[in-house]
């Protein structure tokens, strides 16, 4: 490397490097760049020739480090100011340092380059070169054809690269790294590798081409046939005769529907019939017809008329729940005598896994109706229950109907699953849509979109489900009759467990009663100790978890049948995970067990109050709703109203702060059932009196003390057994309803009515 440094003019290259012996001519537009060629030409120097790095936002213009040098061969003023400059590049050379004055000035160092090859490897690596130049012209990749010849006659490698980096078209950015290799043979093999590259890419490009060509001269081919055929077909007379146009009318003829629905269905038909095959109306015809006529528009199936066999399959499917199976079998007796009477809505309202998806199958075996589940959970789109426009691209009848085609009967049992969970956004109101289904008076004549006609649901057999009744809408909930299924006592649990559940969870893992049994003692723990639910869903998961864990046993040999009992089952599922609470049933002051009923059962809740020196402030915490922070004001203001709170003094409610909380904060808590419970535990921290430990109670407060009646009972008193709670207070109002409950439910439970806060705080505290 020569150390030199020379000091010249710098022109920016706007259009890409440019690569040493070379002659071309440049257009110099800028003012910066006609200054250049002008001080150039004016001392008689050569120029820099550099190459712009990508600009980035916010920095000055910075150039790659290698460049050429270059002399001013000729040089044109033209009108507009700028210049064409014919330029003559003569070697490689290192950007040292440059400024900007009227024109950049810089500092350059020439380079060496290193040339090491022997004679038959020059001689290898020109042969290389040369077939890769006559291939580039073969698929034009080069910028012209005349200089062809000339490149391909020069004898050095380093000539015939530099000059073949130019003449053929590769991007600016590997023209500049060919630029700045200073060893021949380097540069030589990495220009063969760009060619390659480039090659490559030509090839499967027209490869891709080709293809294309292909197909569309064989969808012409095939365009210019069916012209043909069609005009030989009208010709011949023929022109109606198709083949499904034939199907369609035949299945037309035996679908049984009414006139209304036959002319419609002809009309789309005669449509269907008139127009191009392969168009895309003919297609969005041919499925309406399709789905029209797949419609049961006159099957049905005969209702089961043997009243005891519809009891015996009741009774065979589930244990208890006797409120459903007499409400069905009613149903059915109407029917058979009638032969006729309206179909009710039936709605199942409960916490999961009660049972009530299965119930709906049970009443379809009873009634030999076909049964479909429709899942109405998220649905947000009234759409999907009156079907879109048959004009929409992608459309289709709604759900009720899908569910009618997939019947293949006119009267289905439908399940409308998780009603509660339908909501209503910009897309229309699915409430509304559902009234038009479940109406009796309307759904005789259901109008869906898709279909264009009326669609006969009377005869449906319609079986709801929800978790939370205060989640479907007023209206619909009108047309529906609620059945109210509570969680499961104990002994229900053990005998859907015993009766069901053990030999269902045996069959689906493939053991025989032989090889696998549950003892009753076990059954009754892992209800006890392994489970906290309403329903019994995870009573099934863990005895399919005890299950699995005996497979497993009996394929290792260690055991050739299992048999589970109480004392070892804690091999199985492990410690328990619900110990007995009779410890939490302790006496306190400013603690009381409250009951409260959610959408997955009843719960129980430890109302706690502390009493503090304050300011006389209310504090509520543990995610209160507003309706039970009502609750908790107007229990404080009944405490303050009774006389024993005078003779606290003026100024006790002035200097104390009240801080109520509920466990459990991450949990919502809302209603008023919980009055009651905090007007008691604010009156025991008050006067520090304890309240008796084995005592829930539920009951909504008036300002006067009245206890006013509540909702949810059954799945209240069923918390407060499964906690050990002995005895319960709640509102006299409810007394019919506690009358009602099973005796399962009563047994063990000592329920006290109570009428006014006097009654409560004379059972509840002990003095």
């Amino acid at each position: 490397m020569s150390d030199k440094i020379l000091e010249m003019a710098m022109l920016c290259l706007d259009d890409g490097a440019v690569m040493p012996e070379l002659s071309f001519y440049l257009d110099a537009t800028k003012r910066e760049a006609c200054e250049a060629v002008s001080k150039a030409v004016k001392d008689d120097e050569c120029i820099f020739l550099a190459n712009p790095l990508p600009k980035v936002a916010g920095e000055a213009v910075a150039f790659c480090e290698i460049g050429v040098i270059a002399r001013i061969k000729q040089f044109v003023r033209l009108q507009n100011k700028s210049m064409r400059v014919l330029i003559q590049t003569e070697r490689r050379a290192r950007l040292v340092e440059y400024k900007k004055d009227s024109c950049y000035i810089c500092k350059v160092q020439e380079v060496e380059e290193i040339d090491d090859m022997s004679e038959d490897e020059d001689k290898a690596v020109q042969s290389l070169l040369r077939d890769r130049l006559k291939e580039a012209v073969e698929c034009g990749m080069v910028k012209n054809n005349v200089l062809y010849r000339e490149i391909r006659a020069f004898k050095s490698v380093r000539k015939l690269v530099d000059s073949m980096a130019d003449y053929i078209t590769i991007p600016d950015e590997n023209r500049q790294e060919l630029l700045e290799m200073l060893n021949v043979r380097e540069r030589a093999l990495r220009l063969i590798e760009l060619i390659d590259e480039a090659l490559e890419i030509g090839r499967i490009k027209k490869e891709i081409m080709e293809k294309v060509n292909q197909e569309t001269a064989e969808n012409q081919r095939k365009y210019v046939l069916r012209e043909q055929m069609s005009i030989i077909k009208k010709e011949l007379g023929e022109d109606s005769v198709d083949a499904n146009v034939k199907e369609f009318q035949e299945r037309l003829d035996k679908a049984g529907c009414n006139q209304e629905v036959y002319d419609k269905i002809e009309k789309e038909i005669n449509y269907y019939k008139g127009i191009p095959q392969n168009s895309a109306e003919s297609s969005v015809s041919a499925n309406y017809i399709d789905v029209m006529l797949s419609y049961p528009w006159n099957v049905s199936t005969e209702d089961n008329t043997d009243i005891k066999s519809a009891i015996d399959i009741l009774d065979k499917d589930h244990y208890g729940l006797q409120e459903v199976k007499d409400r069905v079998v009613d149903y059915l007796a109407v029917h058979i005598l009638s032969n006729k009477g309206d179909l009710p809505i039936i709605c199942l309202v409960g916490p999961p896994g009660t049972g009530k998806t299965s119930i709906a199958r049970s009443i379809a075996r009873a009634t030999a109706r076909k049964y479909v589940r429709l899942s109405l959970g998220g649905v947000r789109d009234e759409a999907e229950i009156r079907g879109h426009r048959k004009t929409y691209v992608g459309a289709m009848p709604g759900r009720v109907v899908q569910s009618m085609i997939k019947a293949k009967v006119n009267n289905p049992l439908i399940l409308l699953d998780e009603i509660d969970k339908v909501s209503s956004d910009y897309k229309g109101d699915v409430s509304s849509a559902l009234l038009e289904v479940l109406d009796g008076e309307q759904n005789s004549e259901f109008n869906d979109h898709y279909f264009g006609v009326p669609v006969d649901l009377s005869n449906v057999l319609f079986i709801a489900t929800a978790n939370d009744i205060s989640g479907i809408p007023g209206p619909l909930l009108d047309r529906m009759e609620v059945i109210n299924i509570a969680g499961y006592t104990e002994n229900e649990k053990y005998n859907i467990a015993k009766l069901y559940l053990v030999d269902k969870v045996r069959e689906k893992n493939g053991l025989t009663k032989s090889q696998f049994k549950v003892d009753a003692s076990a059954i009754r723990e892992i209800i006890r100790h392994y489970t906290r639910e309403a329903g019994v869903r995870s009573l099934e998961r863990n005895i399919d978890k005890v299950c699995r864990k005996a497979c497993r046993k009996i394929l290792t040999g260690e055991l050739d049948a299992v048999k589970v009992t109480k004392k070892n089952l804690p091999e199985y599922l492990g410690p328990v995970k619900y110990k007995d609470e009779t410890g939490d049933l302790k006496n306190k002051v400013g603690a009381v067990r409250g009951l409260a009923w959610t959408s997955v059962g009843g719960v129980t809740l430890e109302i706690e109050v502390n009493v503090l020196p304050g300011t006389g402030s209310l504090q509520l915490t543990g995610k209160m709703g507003d309706v039970m922070k009502e609750s908790a004001y107007a229990g404080m203001s009944y405490i303050r109203s009774r006389k024993e709170s005078l003779a606290l003094g003026d100024d006790y409610f002035a200097k104390h702060d009240f801080h109520i909380h509920i466990p459990e904060g991450a949990v919502p808590k809302d209603g008023p059932s919980a009055g009651i419970t905090m007007a008691t535990a604010l009156y025991s921290a008050i006067f520090g009196i304890p309240v008796n430990g084995r005592i829930a109670m539920t009951g909504e407060i008036t300002l006067r003390g009245e206890v006013l009646p509540i909702g949810g009972l059954k799945e209240k008193l069923l918390a407060a057994k499964m906690m050990g709670v002995k005895q319960v207070l709640i509102p006299a109002k409810n007394e019919s309803d506690y009358l009602e409950l099973d005796e399962d439910i009563r047994s063990g439970l000592d329920v006290q009515l109570v009428d006014d806060m006097d009654k409560v705080l004379k059972m509840a505290l002990v003095r």
